[in-house]
């Protein structure tokens, strides 16, 4: 067994969790950079840039639905694979990786043929306006022919993390960062491509990430490999794969669906402006939970292994420190966002008007940022075990059941209807986190009355 894979099942769990979520969350936070860089950029271009960040804003909700796709693949498959690897049951998992892999390809070519055919009535749908139509479009029209890339740079990255080679799952981030960063500035402003730059710095990256991730599972190196006689679509493999993966799928797109409200809400009543304001704001909740994801990302193989293993100090020790880093990094953002309001705003526009109006609003967008430590950790702990049914009951609850109604209710109860919907989402945060946490504890309490798992101790 290579060097470079961490022993999930003996080595001490702080010291596993660091060695595996440090790697995570840098590739969280370099991909924070890579989603976020565009819009800084694109917020600068004088002249022009609230427009056209308002109008990269638009096309959020279909790079959530593609990132979502790969959630539904990936963040399904990886965890199963990784129980099935705790059970000692290596070609289980490489039928899930194989079956994954065709789904991810199969999933890629019919999203890029739907927002080919579609992306302007779409964009229309997100609340675009005459004005802001144009740089949304130019955006899309060349970002969607990079789809198949996307969804393999991150639908496949999981099963390498999922090994516990997260050094090698990090590399695939930065790599594509790397080169994301350095060519967007020479597109955009260089050769004055302006947001059609953008999207092909960004298209050229996730390729570049992609090669790196299939040369990997292709290699020698990796523990678990696509293989040929996997390739086939059994349903036996990929009806589990699917059930858990919607609980990941419904977190992400639901994303896309919540930023349709808010836009749509937000043009009603505020106009552009409240759109631009929304599109910071989108960015800086992806500030908030991509790290609260490299965490997750990083305890995730230690929960599922020894949760196959049936080794329970070992899954609750890993989700009590799991616990603690979440909360300590949501509370961080949620310091910043309230005692620094200008800090998010600032980086992703020049213009002052906007800046004023998004530093009202991030000190009600993230007014309880804080508590969205507590519901990632739980949540993403559901998934990591295998909880399907409750993992899709979480992931419905915060946005379909609560927020969603939140954003068109609460305008009904307050003079100003722009502060009404921002408040939609401190409210839905605390909500959910109340009631995931406490759906936790509760399922805590049920493994501990197991008879048939053992209390190992972990190795100093």
């Amino acid at each position: 067994m290579s060097n470079a894979r961490t022993d999930l099942g003996t080595e001490k769990v702080s010291r596993l969790l660091v060695r595996l979520a440090i790697p995570t969350i840098t590739a969280q936070i370099v991909n924070m950079l890579y989603n976020i860089v565009d819009r800084i950029y694109i917020g600068h271009i004088p002249g022009e840039g609230a427009l056209a960040l308002t109008g990269l804003g638009l096309c959020f909700p279909v790079l959530m639905l593609v990132t979502a796709f790969s959630s539904l693949i990936g963040m399904g498959g990886a965890p199963l694979g990784s129980i099935k690897m705790g059970q000692q049951d290596s070609e289980g998992a490489e039928k899930i990786l194989g079956n994954c892999f065709t789904m991810l390809s199969i999933l890629a070519v019919i999203l890029t043929v739907v927002f080919r055919m579609s992306g302007r009535e779409l964009l229309f749908l997100f609340g675009a306006s005459e004005d802001t139509i144009g740089y949304a479009l130019s955006y899309l029209n060349i970002y969607i022919l990079g789809t198949i890339s996307v969804m393999f740079s991150l639908g496949l990255n999981a099963f390498i993390t999922t090994q516990g080679f997260s050094k090698i799952s990090m590399l695939t981030v930065v790599i594509g960062a790397a080169v994301n960063i350095v060519l967007d500035p020479i597109f955009i402003f260089g050769l004055g491509m302006g947001v059609q730059g953008a999207a092909l710095a960004t298209i050229i990256a996730q390729t570049v990430s992609a090669v790196w991730v299939l040369k990997f599972l292709f290699g020698k190196k990796t523990i678990l490999k696509i293989k040929k006689e996997n390739l086939k679509v059994r349903a036996s493999v990929i009806f589990p794969v699917l059930a858990l993966g919607l609980s990941p799928f419904i977190m992400t797109s639901t994303e896309s669906l919540l930023n349709i409200c808010f836009n749509t809400s937000l043009q009603k009543y505020g106009g552009d402006l409240a759109v631009g304001t929304m599109t910071i704001l989108s960015s800086c909740m992806q500030v908030c939970s991509l790290p609260l994801q490299g965490l997750a990302q990083g305890a995730q193989p230690i929960i599922s292994y020894n949760f196959g293993a049936r080794n329970l100090k070992r899954v609750k020790e890993a989700f009590r420190l799991l616990f603690i880093s979440a909360v300590c990094s949501s509370s961080v953002i949620w310091l910043i966002a309230v005692f620094v309001p200008r800090f998010f705003p600032s980086l992703f526009s020049g213009d002052a008007d906007l800046i004023a109006y998004a530093s009202w609003a991030v000190r009600i967008y993230l007014g309880m940022a804080f508590v969205m430590g507590a519901q990632m950790s739980c949540q993403q702990t559901f998934v990591a075990i295998g909880e399907a049914k409750i993992s899709l009951f979480l992931a419905l609850f915060r946005k379909i059941i609560v927020l969603i109604p939140l954003i068109y209710l609460l305008p009904n109860f307050f003079a100003d209807k722009v502060f009404a919907v921002f408040l939609a989402e401190p409210v839905a945060d605390t909500l959910a986190a109340t009631v995931t946490t406490l759906l936790f504890l509760r399922k805590l309490r049920k493994l501990s009355q197991r008879t048939d798992w053992v209390e190992q101790q972990s190795m100093p």
